[in-house]
């Protein structure tokens, strides 16, 4: 599928097993994490000239392969902070040379799992392993109705996606003769377009992860319903239903959001949040829209945390579900402009939110964020 690219991901691979052999396994993250992200950007900024300097087109087996080495560095960071952190450890006693053999080769099959490398979720390696090892004691109910079921969504997602693609073509955004409010409906259902995308690729990952006996593990119920969802990256009801940005963003993408929790805002002493954000605009590739999106995204989830910590609690419940309404509505505008200016990836995203207007939202909430600051003499971070 990958051809001659399916390199990146070996060599990856095969450099994270000579650290282990020669590295104290406590040094193993700093030095997997500066290589992988030096090894990743080197690809990304390589596309990023052929793209936009040579104006050459790059191969589909390329792109494939960069996106498949984003989701194995997690895997890699994510096993070396379990060294680090003494989560997981390997055979030290040299004379074991068998055991050391069986701890490197489910390290190589975890890596190098295809069910996740074609689109995720992140599933850590003590899970892998522990489901790999129960296949013979206790294997999961039969998936296939599961899997059934996700298609079937994917398939009503897809018909959503086209319905919309087909009313955007049909009726297409005008800044001379739309009026305003159409503007704001026309990048509303393009950006839901772009998302729609993502959480038909994220239904299909589970489905492929399910059909491999992986997700059964969370059932915690203790009923004897039969739940799957122990390895997802969310579900659009929840995700859209979202009344904060600060909710979206832990729901959006859920175990890459946990990754980068664990990795970046758990171990910064200063402004977490917003290197949080900064090393995803480097993982995600570097594009400028990146920079515009990611960095709004942090923006905004900041203002959220302060203006909802300082609103009024004594509300009524009318008065409530009016705020939650308009919070929701917020955060649609806000996400909308994220997803478009990431999506784009050059400043024509950002051309089109000022010329609709909804690029307008992530600023008065930043005003908002601003005043709150003043009047109540509290400091940024």
């Amino acid at each position: 599928m990958m051809g001659i690219y399916s390199l990146l991901l070996f060599t990856s691979t095969f450099v994270f097993i000579l650290l282990l052999c020669s590295v104290d396994p406590t040094y193993v993250h700093a030095w997997m994490f500066g290589i992988q992200m030096l090894w990743q950007t080197f690809w990304h900024l390589l596309i990023q000239y052929r793209e936009y300097c040579l104006q050459e087109p790059v191969s589909i087996r390329l792109f494939l392969a960069v996106s498949s080495s984003m989701l194995l560095t997690q895997r890699l960071t994510s096993v070396s902070l379990d060294l680090q952190e003494k989560r997981v450890r390997l055979t030290s006693d040299p004379s074991s040379r068998n055991k050391a053999h069986v701890t490197i080769l489910p390290l190589i099959s975890y890596m190098l799992s295809f069910t996740t490398l074609l689109g995720g979720p992140l599933c850590s390696y003590s899970r892998f392993v522990s489901v790999m090892e129960g296949i013979d004691f206790s294997s999961p109910p039969c998936p296939l109705g599961v899997v059934i079921l996700k298609l079937m969504q994917v398939l009503l997602l897809e018909r959503v996606r086209c319905c919309l693609v087909y009313f955007l073509k049909d009726n297409p955004y005008n800044p001379v003769n739309s009026s305003a409010l159409y503007g704001i409906l026309w990048v509303w259902c393009l950006a839901l377009v772009f998302r729609i995308q993502y959480y038909s690729h994220w239904r299909i990952s589970e489905g492929l992860n399910n059909a491999a006996g992986f997700g059964f593990w969370d059932n915690l119920s203790g009923g004897s319903s039969r739940n799957w969802s122990g390895l997802s990256d969310g579900d659009i009801w929840n995700t859209e239903a979202s009344s904060r940005m600060s909710e979206f963003a832990r729901r959006w993408n859920m175990t890459t959001a946990s990754w980068l929790r664990r990795l970046i805002y758990m171990r910064c002493q200063q402004f977490p949040l917003f290197m949080t954000f900064s090393f995803s605009l480097w993982w995600h590739g570097l594009h400028l829209g990146h920079f515009v999106g990611f960095l709004t995204w942090a923006a905004t989830v900041k203002a959220d945390y302060h203006i909802h910590r300082h609103m009024g609690t004594n509300l009524s419940p009318a008065r409530r579900k009016v705020c939650k309404f308009l919070g929701w509505l917020n955060t649609q505008m806000i996400v909308s402009c994220v997803v478009i200016v990431v999506e784009l990836r050059d400043m024509s995203g950002v051309r089109l939110l000022f010329s609709t207007y909804v690029g307008l939202f992530p600023f008065f909430n930043l005003f908002l964020f601003g005043i709150m600051l003043k009047l109540r003499g509290d400091t940024l971070y």
